[in-house]
């Protein structure tokens, strides 16, 4: 008989911690919305990172590619206290992360790209300087050249076409445009192993030239269905006058026989 009212009882106490998980829920999400700038932003957070609970922490910077980096000590155990949102959501890997941040993100040292520059100044006010130098850079690297990286890749082995003037449409990269990815000398890629083209005739030489080929495979191609119907017009011709004149002289030879009394020559 109290089985009823136990149930009742249990539903009666489940609700209200049921509406605070969902009122919780929503609050997560609206602060996540404006955390993120909208719900685009929130939307790219899911697609890309997959994290929920959402995660929230400071902004440390972003670099030549619009990859942010954000970090959070309080709220994450360590390893997990520092994330990328990527700046492409379509074309992301690891390798898309810039160096100076890759080590940021693996914990290799703990202050961003960002504020090295002012951390090495602070660093360096407490080093006495032992002799006059005329350098123009604080540091012993030297002279350095700007890089620059297509389309923020710092990945350049991808830049590459896909095919004979087609590019890479996933990258950006034109048709007919040099893939910029390194190659070894001697590589058959590499500009220095590139043989030189050179034409052995040219389809419109009587009229200044504008086909050139380098074989005779190569010189097929480039006929149109016009040429090539009137070279097999003229082939058939050529080949019918070659019959003509084998079974003429055929008829001259039995001819020739039937006159030195040969007897009958069946044609």
């Amino acid at each position: 008989r109290g089985g009823p009212s136990i149930l009742l009882n249990t539903k009666r106490e489940t609700a209200p911690e049921t509406s605070t998980m969902v009122w919780g829920l929503v609050q997560s999400f609206k602060a996540a919305a404006k955390y993120r700038g909208g719900w685009r932003g929130l939307l790219e957070h899911m697609y890309t990172n997959g994290d929920y609970p959402f995660k929230f922490g400071t902004y440390m910077g972003c670099d030549a590619g619009g990859n942010r980096y954000y970090e959070n000590r309080v709220d994450y155990p360590f390893g997990q206290h520092r994330w990328v949102e990527p700046g492409d959501i379509h074309n992301f890997d690891s390798s898309s992360i810039s160096p100076e941040w890759q080590c940021w993100m693996t914990s290799m040292n703990d202050v961003p790209p960002s504020q090295e520059e002012a951390f090495i100044e602070s660093k360096m006010a407490a080093v006495p300087s032992m002799c006059r130098s005329d350098a123009p850079v604080s540091t012993n690297v030297g002279h350095q050249q700007q890089t620059y990286n297509f389309h923020h890749l710092h990945n350049l082995s991808q830049v590459r076409s896909r095919g004979y003037n087609i590019g890479n449409p996933i990258v950006g990269l034109p048709p007919g445009v040099k893939d910029s990815y390194y190659t070894q000398p001697g590589s058959p890629y590499n500009d220095a192993s590139i043989e030189e083209r050179v034409p052995i005739g040219d389809l419109d030489e009587a009229t200044g030239g504008g086909r050139p080929f380098k074989s005779d495979k190569w010189k097929e191609r480039l006929r149109t269905s016009e040429e090539k119907a009137a070279i097999a017009a003229a082939q058939e011709a050529e080949a019918k006058r070659t019959l003509d004149a084998a079974q003429a002289a055929q008829k001259g030879r039995i001819a020739a026989m039937r006159g030195r009394g040969a007897g009958t020559v069946r044609p």
